[in-house]
């Protein structure tokens, strides 16, 4: 008895594809449709980059996994070090006599991009900010980032701290998905801590001003970087996140992030394209009760598709069988996969449409004659 990998074809009847390609100026880019969980690009997506001040997204990650275990809360005070009042580039303006709570580090890191706010906080959870990019270094293998080492805390230069666009993006995502109570912290356009340098109160985030829905999350710029962005944007149900790193001023990322905001939101659409239940294909059944087991969507199959569309998009069924019995009803026995021009591959679980019991004498019998069958007929021992 052999087990094949089937495919069975079918059109979904959702127009081809015209080319839709969308070039950006950044050197690197992930665009991610959060809704469908669609890639919408992905451009050098998983070369480790150096991230400057993106990589405080890590940063606040470990913060706000600290406040959800317990271990510190908003109104939580830390103190402030020589080395954290040292910082250059973008700082809270902290000294040795301040004790900020965790939400003022939290703004002054959002807001900010305050150099010594993520040494006060790497500090305050780790001891030492060297014990901190350890720490950050085995929470990113845990949560599979494979392409982000980190050597302290705020993204200052060095050859050991890099992080890709997509890794970035995955951060992104989990700040939106799994800390909500926080997430509005990034939509905040001026912070200013206990009156100090006003004029240098205001989010450096191009798009929270311009009306398309950003809300979130952080720049980033060096003479290495470039000029980066993680941001997001939330229009009707749809939340994209998108990363852009390595361009060239601050005019041309401004530029550059609102134009990916509105492709992304413009150029493609939402389209149910299958029902829940429906059977897409029928698998062949091994020693079960009844011959086939329908293939069926467990719930309504909605896809991001270009909003011009012409034709057909095919998909294929594919399961390896015969299925032996006994089968579930629910069990998953194969998936349906779509694919689009320039778009990721999209692949959607199908399941048992019944149960099938394991087949008594007769069956058996049925079973074993048919594969003598084809045996003595000189086919393929594989019964379809």
């Amino acid at each position: 008895m052999r087990f094949a990998r089937l495919l069975a074809a079918l059109a979904l009847f959702l127009g081809a594809v015209p080319a839709h390609a969308f070039d950006t100026r950044a050197k690197a880019a992930w665009v991610y449709d959060l809704s469908t969980d669609t890639v919408l690009m992905s451009k050098e997506a998983d070369v480790p980059l150096p991230p400057a001040s993106m990589s405080k997204l890590m940063t606040l990650n470990m913060l706000f996994e600290a406040l959800r275990d317990g271990r510190v809360t908003l109104d939580t005070r830390f103190g402030v070090s020589s080395r954290a009042r040292n910082m250059g580039g973008s700082t809270m303006f902290l000294d040795e006599t301040d004790r900020p709570t965790v939400e003022e580090l939290i703004k002054g890191i959002v807001v900010l991009s305050g150099n010594d706010a993520c040494v006060v906080v790497a500090e305050g959870l780790a001891g030492t900010e060297d014990a901190f990019a350890r720490m950050m270094n085995e929470r990113v293998q845990a949560l599979g980032l494979e392409h982000s080492t980190f050597a302290n805390a705020s993204g200052w230069p060095n050859p050991n701290h890099r992080m890709s666009v997509h890794d970035l993006g995955r951060v992104a995502v989990r700040l939106i998905t799994e800390f909500p109570e926080y997430y509005g912290y990034f939509g905040m356009e001026e912070y200013e801590f206990d009156g100090r340098a006003p004029q240098n109160r205001f989010n450096r985030n191009p798009l929270l001003k311009l009306g398309i829905g950003a809300d979130g999350l952080k720049t980033g710029h060096t003479s290495e970087a470039g000029y980066g962005l993680v941001g997001s944007a939330l229009q009707g149900n749809r939340r994209i996140v998108f990363v852009i790193s390595g361009l060239n001023s601050e005019a041309e990322r401004a530029e550059e992030a609102e134009r990916i905001v509105n492709w992304a939101f413009r150029q493609f659409v939402e389209k149910q394209v299958v029902d829940a239940g429906t059977v897409l294909a029928e698998a062949p059944v091994w020693l079960g009760n009844v011959e086939r087991v329908g293939l069926a969507v467990p719930e309504d199959v909605t896809l991001l598709v270009p909003a011009l569309v012409q034709g057909d998009i095919n998909g294929e069924v594919v399961y390896r069988g015969p299925i032996e019995a006994p089968i579930a009803e629910g069990q998953e026995l194969g998936e349906l996969v779509i694919r689009m021009p320039d778009m990721q591959e999209t692949r959607i679980p199908l399941i048992a449409d019944r149960e099938v019991v394991r087949g008594g004498f007769l069956p058996r019998i049925r079973t074993a004659a048919r594969v003598l069958i084809a045996w003595a007929a000189g086919q393929a021992a594989e019964v379809l």
